[in-house]
């Protein structure tokens, strides 16, 4: 069911959503966290998808500030999608005119659950420092995407330097898969030290970076990004060793295969993570992430890169 609100006010969208609770049992109960996203106009239905998919394992207020896309006097059009519109969320889409978007932490506020932690996503772009954003500084956890970021790099770069516990980055769920071979691979005889890293893959893809500030800082040794034309997020990661390399290539974005030296092929699937999984992955904790925060604060600037 979805329900048009135009030019109306946060409290009123919340007594709203009250009265539907009331009319249509307890539909609000049970929800275990509130997902603020503050999107462009573009995002708001891909974003809504992923957190719907996202609200299956966690059940959340899904709270969407966008700007609207013209206007400038200070008004605000509701849209409230509950049932089987929003998945197991509730989902409010607020499209805020002039001087409202301003301060969104005053529209959210009416419609957070309460007694439950806040998350907020920036889908796309996000202020340099999140924690200082009046939305970003009530939440318990703040999550970016760099991978689509105008400037992927470039950004990764300011968020490692305005860094606050609670920080996250979809670039660094869609590397923990990675993590995981990563890892049995490298504890398999003859357990020898990695001498250095490369991990290759698709330009301007920041879990590229974050793999490889995790493998320098974990294996403290060389880690290098080779940047490639024509890639699709991760392709190549290649650990050196004195008896010869370990090698995980993914060419096609789907299988990996691993070699390593006097040991046959291994071909695994591993497809690129789609959207709603990382979402889904950094929902499932809510504490500060310290291996990110080490990785990105300490681990990013060693890593050399090259294309």
């Amino acid at each position: 069911m979805i329900i048009d609100m135009p030019d109306t006010t946060a409290n009123a969208v919340n007594k709203r959503l009250v009265r539907l609770r009331d009319e249509g049992g307890a539909v609000a109960l049970g929800r275990v966290l509130t997902l603020v996203v503050l999107a462009d106009e573009r995002d708001v239905e891909t974003a809504v998808e992923a957190a719907n998919d996202a609200s299956r394992e966690h059940p959340c207020r899904v709270i969407v500030v966008a700007p609207a896309s013209r206007g400038s006097e200070a008004r605000l059009d509701a849209q409230i999608r509950v049932g089987g519109d929003a998945g197991a969320s509730e989902v409010v889409v607020l499209r805020a005119f002039g001087p409202l978007l301003e301060r969104g932490d005053t529209l959210v506020m009416p419609l957070l659950l309460p007694d439950a932690p806040i998350v907020v996503w920036w889908p796309r772009e996000a202020p340099d420092e999140p924690s200082s954003d009046p939305v970003g500084a009530m939440a318990h956890r703040r999550i970016t995407d760099t991978t689509v970021a105008k400037d992927p790099v470039g950004m990764l770069g300011t968020l490692a330097t305005t860094y606050a516990p609670g920080d996250t980055d979809l670039a660094w769920a869609r590397v923990t898969l990675w993590r995981g071979l990563i890892a049995a691979a490298v504890e398999q005889p003859p357990f020898e030290p990695v001498l250095s890293v490369r991990v290759e893959g698709q330009r301007d893809h920041t879990s590229l970076d974050l793999l490889a500030a995790w493998l320098g800082a974990r294996l403290r040794c060389p880690a290098a990004v080779v940047r490639v034309k024509n890639a699709e997020a991760i392709t190549k990661v290649i650990l050196e060793r004195k008896s010869g390399p370990i090698v995980l290539d993914r060419p096609d974005g789907r299988t990996v295969t691993i070699s390593q030296p006097g040991k046959p092929d291994r071909r695994i699937a591993l497809p690129i993570r789609a959207l709603n999984e990382a979402l889904i992955e950094e929902l499932r904790r809510l504490d500060p992430d310290e291996i990110y925060e080490e990785v990105l604060t300490k681990g990013l600037p060693l890593v050399e890169t090259g294309s």
